[in-house]
């Protein structure tokens, strides 16, 4: 590089070519310098935009909770979210409204026992009041259970020997007594419910019986139990099952459970009067294949947007609840303003869809197709504001498309399932959410909260079945108890929508 410049006129011709020669290279000198800068930028550029994209990305999942994504509400740990619900105040008080009839414990006019306290004394002088006949008495009832014990039933057949042949003849004992000694349907069905209901683990389960009634029962028996009322209930199964095919609406969801320590999937298909579950090592199609409710149904199939749903060419109606937390994901971490119009507009069409007579809107009507144009127009805008940055070249070729943004993939949902995502608004069964699915699957994590997993290699099946048994009855106000006996006595109880499908 040349410091400074000498007197031109002072230099000789070589001199002159000399200098010449070295002010080239000090300009290729820069030019490499400014080119080697320039790269060296554009590296810190890409560098940097990579950065804030993962810092953002990073932020996003520590800002994720139950009210904003699928997260479940069991992952927000001690740091739960405030309550911030979408539905509006009704300006009611909290508790009982007005009219509402309270319930209390009322005295019954037969009770079981009466025992009567007599007065031997006058509180006032001390008279002897044994020989005074009581003039009335006031009444107090306590209400509790009776000495918890079992009963034991013995069968006695008689033997009697003919007069005329001399053959040796015998009665036959009840089909409830097969052996010499057992147990009898009732004691099933408590322990089957506790287990199988209210999720008690067996060796709780078996504990309790021994606190209770000083009875020792082990948990194999316990097993053989459930295995006895899951194969009852087979041809129960099946029949729920075609009564959900024939329903015009059905809800479906899954959710991860493990058995003998590896992931599978309980599958559910529901309405509100009926439950099938199903378990299966797949989420996918092969699972519901196998499950035989999908492949057959051709009414409404309401679920999350998990791919595999929309390979059965059943309607379908996607679930807005999932809508809503993921919208309001990017209306708080990015401040989107479409995304909060998009919730105002959704909430809306719910009332509006509510507000009708057969719940749903006409389709013809104006107030439908304002929606929609609503829609399309915050469509519009979410995708012209979704621009990404233009990036650096990768120095390798990803394969796949590139990777969009959550607000993208959300846009490109609403917009190519815009039917499905409306589907509330112009069918009178189709809900707004799915909800009801969700619900049935739920209590599927307390199980695996409780239990850990399924440990046997029949479990998870014995589990799905009964659990869609009593999951019925409870729909339909039917005893749970009075279910599980019947079942142990070859007629389980049926609600009148299954015994209608037959």
């Amino acid at each position: 590089m040349v410091d400074h410049l000498p007197n031109l006129s002072e230099l000789s011709a070589g001199d002159k070519d000399g200098l010449i020669v070295r002010l080239f290279a000090a300009v290729e000198d820069l030019q490499a310098r400014v080119t080697l800068l320039e790269s060296e930028n554009q590296e810190l550029r890409a560098e940097n935009q990579r950065l804030r994209s993962e810092n953002q990305e990073l932020r996003g999942k520590l800002a994720k909770n139950s009210q904003n994504s699928s997260k479940p509400p069991s992952t927000d740990g001690y740091k739960k979210p405030k309550p911030k619900s979408l539905r509006k105040s009704s300006g009611k008080k909290s508790g009982g409204q007005q009219g509402h009839t309270g319930t209390r414990l009322e005295r019954v006019e037969q009770p079981d026992h009466t025992i009567i306290h007599p007065i031997t004394n006058c509180q006032e002088c001390g008279h002897s009041l044994k020989q005074s006949p009581a003039t009335g008495h006031r009444r107090r009832q306590v209400i509790d259970l009776p000495p918890l014990k079992l009963e034991v039933t013995e069968h006695q057949v008689e033997l009697k020997s003919c007069p005329h042949c001399k053959c040796q003849n015998e009665a036959s004992f009840p089909t409830e007594a097969k052996t010499s000694v057992q147990y009898g349907s009732r004691i099933k069905s408590l322990l089957v419910y506790l287990n199988q209901y209210q999720l008690l683990p067996y060796e709780r389960t078996v504990q309790l019986v021994e606190d209770l009634f000083s009875r020792t029962i082990s948990q194999g028996t316990l097993s053989a139990w459930n295995t006895a009322c899951f194969e009852d209930l087979e041809s129960t199964e099946e029949s729920i099952r075609q009564a959900i095919l024939a329903s015009e609406v059905v809800h479906f969801d899954e959710t991860g459970i493990r058995k003998q320590g590896k992931l599978h999937w309980l599958h559910t298909a529901s309405t509100e009067q009926l439950t099938s579950y199903g378990l299966h090592a797949r989420r996918g199609k092969e699972a519901m294949d196998e499950l035989g409710i999908l492949e057959h149904y051709t009414g409404y199939a309401v679920h999350d947007h998990w791919k595999s749903y929309f390979l059965f060419s059943c309607e379908h109606a996607l679930c807005n609840a999932h809508h809503l937390r993921e919208l309001t994901y990017l209306a708080e971490q990015e401040n989107l303003d479409w995304a909060k119009s998009m919730i105002a507009l959704l909430l809306e069409a719910k009332k509006a869809s509510e507000s009708m007579p057969e719940n749903c809107l006409a389709e013809d009507s104006v107030e439908l197709a304002s929606i929609s144009l609503r829609y399309d127009g915050l469509l519009d805008k979410g995708l012209a504001q979704d621009i990404p940055p233009p990036a650096a070249k990768p120095k390798t070729k990803k394969r796949g498309r590139p990777k969009q943004s959550k607000a993208k993939n959300l846009l490109d949902r609403l917009r190519d399932f815009k039917d499905q995502v409306l589907a509330f608004l112009v069918h009178p069964r189709v809900p707004f959410d799915n909800n009801q699915g969700e619900r049935d699957i739920r209590m599927a994590k307390l199980k695996q909260k409780i239990s850990g997993c399924f440990r046997g290699p029949d479990g998870g099946e014995i589990f799905s079945r009964i659990r869609g048994y009593i999951s019925t009855l409870r729909k339909n106000d039917l005893n749970i108890l009075d279910g599980i006996q019947s079942a142990f006595d070859k007629s389980p109880i049926l609600p009148a929508i299954v015994t209608a499908a037959e």
